[in-house]
C-alpha cells in the first residue's frame, strides 16, 4: 500500500485511513501523532462529550512534582464533597504507573464488572464512585510498563466507557508533571467543559519551580486554573500546639508565588501523620480525626472552591 509508511507496524490502516494514528495497530508506532492529527479530530472526543453530559463540574488535580500529596488531595476532595449524600461524587484515577486511590479510598483488591451500559465503577459510599487502572491488575504489586499511546487509550476507556451515571463532581487524579496522560485527558474533555485545575504544591521551591511549568502547561492548554493548594505546610504539635516549619518557604512559598502569577491560592493543609495512617488504612481522616488542623483546613479550601462554580 503506498499510504503506508515504511517504518509502519504490521496492520497499518494507512496514512489515509480515518482510523490513522488511532487503530490498536498504531500504538507504539512513531508515526501515530502525525497520522492522528492529518486524520482530523478524534471522533472519540464527541463520544465523551456525550457521556459526561451527565457530568455536571469536572476538576482535574494537578501536582508539577510527585510527592506533594496530591492524590491525598484528591481522595479527602472527594470524600469532603460526598459528606452532602444529596450530591453524587465519582473520582477518577488516571496515574496509570502508580495508581495509588484504591489503596487511599480501602478499596484495594476490588475488581471493575461489566454491564450493558459499560463497566461500572467501584463504590466507597452510595453517592462516592471510583475508577483506577488498580482495578484492573492482577496484584496491587504488578508494574504497568506502557507507552503513551496505550496510556491514552486507558484514558479514552474511562472517559468513555465508564458507566458514571448522573454526577455532580467528577474528580480526575492526575500523575505528576506535564505529559501524556495530562495532554489526553484535556483533549478527550476538551468538548465536554472542564471546569478547572487544582494545583498541588508544597512549601520548598524545589516544588514551587515545578508547579510554575504546570500553570504554563494549564495557560498553554487553554484550562482554567481554579486555585493552588500548599500541602505539608507547617507542622502543628499535637500536644503543645506549636507550629514548626518543617518545608521552609525559602522563597516565600504558594502564598507569594499565587501573588506573582495572579492565581487564587485556596488554602494550606498542615502536616498531621494521622493522613498518612487514614490512608494506609483506606478510611477517611475526615471521620478518623474530625477536630484536627489538616482537617478543617481541608473543610476550608473545600469551601473557598464553590464560588469558582
Amino acid at each position: 500500500m503506498a499510504d503506508v509508511p515504511e517504518n509502519a507496524p504490521q496492520h497499518c490502516p494507512g496514512t489515509g485511513s480515518s482510523d490513522a494514528g488511532k487503530s490498536s495497530a498504531c500504538e507504539g508506532c512513531p508515526n501515530q501523532t502525525l497520522c492522528a492529527a492529518a486524520a482530523g479530530p478524534d471522533p472519540a472526543i464527541e463520544e465523551i462529550k456525550e457521556k459526561m453530559s451527565s457530568v455536571k463540574h469536572k476538576i482535574l488535580v494537578l501536582s508539577g512534582k510527585g510527592g506533594v500529596g496530591k492524590s491525598t488531595f484528591s481522595a479527602h476532595l472527594a470524600h469532603g464533597l460526598a459528606e452532602d449524600e444529596g450530591k453524587q461524587i465519582a473520582l477518577l484515577d488516571v496515574d496509570i504507573c502508580g495508581p495509588s486511590i484504591p489503596r487511599i479510598m480501602g478499596l484495594e483488591g476490588e475488581q471493575v464488572h461489566q454491564s450493558g451500559s459499560g463497566w461500572s465503577p467501584v463504590y466507597v459510599e452510595d453517592n462516592l464512585a471510583v475508577m483506577s487502572v488498580g482495578f484492573l491488575l492482577g496484584s496491587p504489586d504488578d508494574a504497568v510498563i506502557w507507552r503513551g499511546p496505550k496510556k491514552s487509550g486507558m484514558i479514552k476507556q474511562f472517559l468513555r466507557d465508564v458507566d458514571w451515571g448522573d454526577v455532580d463532581y467528577l474528580i480526575v487524579d492526575t500523575p505528576p508533571g506535564t505529559s501524556d496522560e495530562h495532554l489526553s485527558v484535556v483533549q478527550y474533555l476538551s468538548a465536554a467543559h472542564i471546569d478547572g485545575a487544582v494545583i498541588i504544591t508544597t512549601p520548598q521551591e524545589v516544588s514551587l519551580q515545578d508547579v510554575r511549568k504546570e500553570i504554563n502547561f494549564c495557560r498553554k492548554v487553554k484550562l482554567p486554573i481554579i486555585g493552588v493548594v500548599e500541602n505539608m505546610s507547617g507542622f502543628i504539635c499535637p500536644k503543645c500546639k506549636n507550629e514548626s516549619q518543617i518545608f521552609p518557604p525559602t522563597t516565600g512559598g504558594a502564598k507569594k508565588m499565587c501573588s506573582d502569577l495572579k492565581i487564587p491560592l485556596l488554602g494550606r493543609v498542615p502536616l498531621d501523620p494521622n493522613i498518612g495512617k487514614s490512608c494506609d488504612a483506606g478510611k477517611s481522616f475526615f471521620t478518623e480525626i474530625p477536630d484536627s488542623p489538616a482537617t478543617l483546613s481541608y473543610r476550608t479550601i473545600i469551601q473557598s472552591m464553590y464560588p469558582s462554580w
